[in-house]
């Protein structure tokens, strides 16, 4: 397994959107789940959103309603999660980072990509 690939972050003003993606290799069998997590400065990082190979999805109570997390689809024969951020408030700057735990157990973390909104 390898490191996820995180991309889509940058600024926006409040109220505007991204998109992150994010493509990680192997098989999509070997997918527990995958799913994105923020650390804003001084502060821990912390879960996002996150979605199991069958689908289920989990997000944090100040992202619910404005954030979705895409199933887990093949894109150039990647894992590939997509996170859609709607309605972004100068709360969500951070920076974003994808992981995904395989089979094993074992977590894998991307980089991480800044995202800021301003005011």
């Amino acid at each position: 397994q390898a490191q996820p690939v995180e991309s889509g972050g940058g600024s926006v003003q409040a109220g505007g959107s991204l998109r992150l993606s994010c493509a990680a290799s192997g098989s999509t069998d070997s997918i527990n789940y995958m799913g994105w997590f923020r650390q804003a400065p001084g502060n821990e990082r912390q879960p996002v959103a996150t979605i199991t190979s069958d689908g289920s999805t989990n997000y944090a109570d100040s992202v619910k309603g404005r954030f979705a997390i895409s199933t887990i689809s093949r894109v150039d024969a990647k894992n590939t999660v997509y996170l859609q951020m709607n309605t972004l408030k100068p709360e969500d700057t951070a920076v974003y980072t994808c992981a995904y735990q395989d089979r094993s157990g074992a977590f894998y973390w991307g980089q991480g990509t800044q995202v800021t909104v301003s005011s």
